[in-house]
């Protein structure tokens, strides 16, 4: 008696611990992709490795980032190898720091540029700019904030957009790092009174009225 009973305590706990890993695999279910979003975080810390060298973003002034860098986990695996800057075709891209330019011509049906940046090592830092109708060839000497070339409309890595790689030798890099903490983390720019001229919205006061002594108002 003791015995069948035994035996059907443990049939009920293996039914109930059956029940319960059923119940916690269809809750759990597939696993759900990240949200699609249409702008990129900024990271909060980059690469110290690399210097923030760079005095200018490769196209405007802090523009959104479409798509960040997510380094392979093989040198031949996927990912991102650079970030993807919105940038409208035509739209002037600019080199991020002093260097040289080591290419500029056509890779697999898009222009590109390179640029090896000054005093950053050896083998130097080399940003890459893509797709881009250059303006420079290879050999040129550049300063940062230098024309390299326009945006070109269309291309097949992405539409609207400028993708802005670095490596050192073959290995890929967060470009991003270039950009030192108040390029990167910049905001919109402002600007400051300036004597004698009135601020927008403002009504200009006089000279004559500048000049007359203060006085109280009435009571």
């Amino acid at each position: 008696m003791r015995t069948r009973r035994w035996v059907r305590a443990c049939a009920r706990v293996v039914v109930l611990s059956a029940a319960l890993t059923v119940l916690a695999v269809q809750g759990a279910g597939p696993p759900r992709p990240a949200p699609a979003t249409a702008v990129w975080a900024l990271p909060d810390t980059v690469d110290p490795v690399v210097p923030a060298v760079a005095r200018y973003w490769p196209v405007g002034t802090r523009p959104p980032v479409l798509r960040g860098w997510e380094p392979p986990a093989t040198p031949y695996g996927p990912g991102h190898r650079g970030v993807d800057l919105a940038a409208d075709g035509g739209a002037p891209v600019r080199a991020v720091a002093a260097g040289r330019v080591s290419f500029a011509g056509p890779v697999a049906g898009r222009g590109a540029v390179s640029v090896e940046l000054t005093g950053t090592g050896e083998p130097p830092l080399r940003t890459t700019y893509a797709p881009v109708e250059a303006a420079v060839r290879k050999g040129d000497e550049v300063a940062a904030g230098q024309l390299l070339g326009t945006v070109e409309p269309t291309g097949p890595h992405c539409t609207a957009c400028l993708h802005w790689g670095l490596l050192r030798g073959e290995v890929y890099l967060n470009p991003l790092s270039l950009l030192p903490p108040w390029l990167l983390n910049a905001g919109p720019s402002r600007l400051l009174p300036v004597l004698g001229v009135p601020l927008p919205g403002r009504a200009e006061i006089s000279p004559a009225r500048r000049a007359a002594p203060w006085r109280p108002p009435p009571p």
